[in-house]
């Protein structure tokens, strides 16, 4: 099969598409990538439909060989690429042919880096999705020795994310909530302490959720029923510490949960690395259905611009 040989599969690289839906009632998680921004962008730039899989890079290490000739994009976290040992621009298509190493450093900020290739990677699907989900069985993490199915493409010039649409991945972040119908659960001191505080990032983050740590919540009742639950929740366990939950989140949970990001700013948090800091917002339910239709709008109005191949 031609595509890439993995020579180094770095900390942590999986293949996603956009997820998997409707089955939660088979106990299956979404999946997807923890950055929809950087992932629609490293498709957009090699001119791939919205659900063509990718590759998400953790921390990032990943170095391959390319076994084919074909146009590559790499978005998200600053992780250095390097292609035949030259560097190159991140947020922007560069082509590739048989012979060339690509090689991602490690980040200097943000977490998670996408790469995608024309036509998308070749990956086995389960219920619809290519989406890894490790917790569920579903696909696995990238090995050495292992090839990235693709076919050759087309030269059709090289895109680029205009300056300006490039996300800064930042130590601090805030995170906006909807309120969720458990908020009554927690007393309104409770309530200000959570929305005034300031909380780090654990070193117990991964792809399920994100634990912090800051001043104690307390919920009037805890633990409750097992019941089903959505991406972005927060859950507040019984030592008062907040659990964001991401998109290997577990379908069903009995946490008090205090309302849910909005899911435009979770990408934000899994851009985070243990240490940074996390403060929330209170919105209403009418002011995040709008936020989320000027992000959408924003997003389909952002124009790549061709640029000179160096």
């Amino acid at each position: 099969m031609s595509g890439f040989r993995v020579i180094d599969p770095g900390v942590l690289s999986l293949f996603q598409d956009q997820g998997r839906f409707g089955n939660h009632n088979h106990g299956l998680t979404q999946g997807g990538p923890l950055d929809a921004f950087a992932f629609e962008f490293a498709n957009r730039l090699v001119r791939n439909a919205p659900n063509t899989t990718a590759l998400e890079i953790s921390i990032g290490g990943l170095a391959i060989e390319c076994k084919v000739e074909t146009t590559i994009a790499v978005t998200g976290a600053a992780m250095p690429l390097k292609i035949n040992g030259q560097t190159k621009a991140a947020w922007r298509s560069h082509r590739v042919r048989a012979g060339d190493h690509l090689k991602l450093g490690h980040t200097t900020k943000g977490c998670r880096g996408y790469i995608a290739v024309a036509h998308g990677f070749v990956a086995k699907t389960f219920f619809d999705s290519s989406s890894t989900v490790l917790r569920e069985g579903l696909g696995r993490a990238l090995k050495g020795g292992d090839i990235m199915g693709c076919s050759a493409s087309e030269d059709e010039g090289d895109l680029a994310l205009p300056m300006k649409d490039i996300p800064s991945y930042r130590d601090e972040v805030c995170l906006r909530v909807i309120p969720g119908y458990q908020h009554d659960l927690f007393s309104d001191p409770a309530r200000r302490i959570f929305f005034s505080s300031k909380y780090h990032v654990t070193n117990q983050c991964d792809r399920m959720g994100y634990r912090l740590e800051g001043p104690p919540v307390q919920s009037m009742r805890a633990p409750l029923l097992s019941e089903g639950i959505s991406l972005g929740a927060i859950q507040i366990p019984v030592d008062g510490q907040p659990i964001v939950l991401l998109n290997d989140y577990q379908t069903i949970g009995g946490y008090p949960k205090i309302g849910a990001i909005l899911s435009c700013d979770l990408g934000h948090l899994a851009q985070s690395n243990p240490g940074a800091l996390v403060r929330f917002e209170s919105i209403p339910v009418g002011a995040a259905q709008e936020i989320l239709r000027q992000t959408k709008a924003r997003i389909e109005t952002i124009q790549l611009k061709v640029c000179e191949r160096r």
